[in-house]
């Protein structure tokens, strides 16, 4: 599958790659700049840019259901400024601008009050002006700006309506009971007797779903297209990480091991482990042992670090490690309260060793 003349012309002059996000059957998505104005340097700007090219051809008609879908839905709310905006869009590609903010499983708002009244504004300007987004139930499809606000992405579900009518007051109102349902994971003290009933009472649409549609859903998502799991690691991650785990545990060395997925050029998707361990010399002799094994196929990257990032509980945060991986670096420093976190950090990046997609942002 190749992108039609006109897009890659665009493509071509007026996009600088960077940063592979995700690539699955359906589309390719990355991070890098675009030029806004294809005259000027100075109009270049941070943006994504989701492709149908690399998609293959059994599901390709899919792909660009989906794709028309979104590009309708960000054409629709170009301005409300809840979610990115649409810069450019052609037959089988579009550029939408990057959100400087981090998704919610990364962000994780715990008491934070204020971001999900920013949420609910928003998903108040989007109703409003017709559009219902029907795939809020995902964490990583809404993100916390470093301004602290709520914003939306990933549009490929959502639905414009014309008219208020039933079906979109279905819609509307199983928009909002999924963001009720991310409030009460992060500040359940917030929650207004009004939300508690709306999380009480699932949509008769949604009940007929949970029973018939969820199941052959996930059927297909899981089975043929191989979505296992919210980070895109598939089941390398969800059934391969956990025996690369073991043998690295083995060492006796290796105080603990974190292993998260990224999106790789060559691969689709690359497993990267992180070893603690006192040693820095260990790397050669766990990437030994690892080939000993005869398991599954070895991480693409094995860092040895003196220690992983860990919270208050003593749990590893895979959420750092995960964009670290990714080069999404600059992403990374809001998510980071105290001296000892970026001393720590300073020397995980310092070190990191997935250099394919380095990109100055």
């Amino acid at each position: 599958m190749t992108l039609p003349a006109q897009d890659a012309a665009v493509l071509s002059a007026r996009w600088t790659e960077g940063v592979l996000l995700k690539r699955d059957v359906f589309s390719t998505v990355e991070r890098g700049r675009f030029r806004t104005d294809s005259s000027s340097k100075q109009g270049e700007v941070d943006a994504v840019l989701r492709r149908l090219d690399q998609v293959p051809w059994w599901s390709f008609g899919l792909a660009y259901h989906l794709f028309s879908r979104e590009r309708h839905a960000l054409l629709l709310a170009r301005d409300l400024k809840v979610g990115p905006e649409l810069l450019w869009a052609g037959r089988r590609a579009l550029v939408r601008s990057f959100i400087d903010g981090v998704a919610l499983h990364l962000a994780r708002p715990v008491g934070d009050a204020a971001y999900f009244r920013s949420a609910k504004l928003a998903l108040r300007k989007l109703h409003r002006r017709g559009i219902c987004h029907n795939d809020l139930a995902k964490e990583q499809n809404w993100l916390r700006g470093s301004d602290g606000h709520a914003y939306v992405t990933d549009f490929q579900l959502a639905v414009c309506f014309k008219k208020r009518n039933k079906l979109f007051r279905i819609a509307a109102y199983e928009d909002l009971r999924h963001l009720l349902k991310h409030k009460r994971t992060y500040a359940p003290e917030a929650l207004t007797p009004k939300e508690h009933k709306i999380l009480a009472r699932k949509s008769a649409v949604a009940r007929i779903w949970l029973m018939t549609g969820k199941r052959v859903y996930k059927a297909i998502t899981r089975g043929i297209f191989n979505f296992t799991d919210r980070e895109g690691g598939g089941r390398r991650l969800v059934n391969d990480a956990p025996l690369l785990r073991e043998v690295m545990l083995r060492d006796k060395d290796v105080r603990d091991v974190a292993i998260v997925a990224f999106a790789d050029r060559r691969t689709g998707v690359g497993l990267y482990a992180f070893a603690e361990t006192s040693r820095n010399d260990i790397e050669d002799r766990l990437k030994a042992a690892l080939a000993a094994a005869n398991g599954p196929k070895p991480p693409e990257h094995l860092q040895a670090v003196a220690a992983l990032p860990r919270d208050a509980s003593g749990n590893v945060r895979a959420e750092i490690l995960q964009l670290v991986a990714m080069n999404q670096v600059d992403l990374i420093p809001p998510l980071l309260t105290t001296d000892a976190d970026r001393a720590l950090m300073r020397d995980i990046l310092d070190a990191r060793k997935n250099l394919r997609d380095r990109f100055s942002f």
